[in-house]
């Protein structure tokens, strides 16, 4: 099942290091893993699903149009009611190797719904990582303050020192 911590998994499984972005999905036997982890089966067709999907996320994230990705993905897919002891519970009707990857979209929308603004790319342009703000003043802009944060920090102070007249 895709909650929201895997829906981050997803978005940050292409971050920079040493200025080189990697892909951690990449790996077929990670990706398997992760799918695995999360209920998928593995293999190449769940596998290239699921890369389709993430990049398609990390697109419309980053405000450009990925719509023709999400609608294969999302092709033909239904959620049908259906009674059960607690009520009302729905049921994903897809392919078996598309479920996580329609899921992962699925999750997505919600957080977008549930949570609007908060789900974000890193402000970092050098980064591609996503952050989920999750605080009360929905004002975080960085991936995390440790990396992103200080170093964006630490440049604008070294320009404003540089562009600062020192008295003589």
């Amino acid at each position: 099942m895709v909650d929201a911590q895997a829906l981050m998994q997803a978005l940050n499984s292409t971050p920079v290091s040493d200025g080189r972005p990697l892909d951690l999905w990449r790996d077929d036997h990670e990706l398997d893993r992760w799918a695995r982890g999360h209920g998928g089966l593995g293999g190449d067709e769940e596998r290239r699903w699921l890369r389709t999907a993430r990049d398609a996320l990390q697109t419309v994230d980053s405000n450009t149009s990925a719509e023709a990705s999400l609608r294969r993905v999302l092709a033909g897919v239904r959620k049908v009611p259906q009674p059960s002891a607690s009520g009302v519970e729905w049921h994903l009707e897809v392919p078996p190797e598309r479920r996580l990857a329609v899921e992962l979209v699925l999750t997505w929308a919600d957080v977008k719904e549930r949570m609007p603004g908060r789900l974000r790319p890193c402000e970092n342009p050098e980064c591609r990582l996503f952050l989920l703000d999750r605080s009360r003043a929905n004002t975080a802009r960085w991936c995390s303050m440790k990396t992103c944060g200080n170093r964006l920090k630490a440049r604008r102070h070294q320009a404003r020192a540089r562009e600062t007249p020192r008295p003589e």
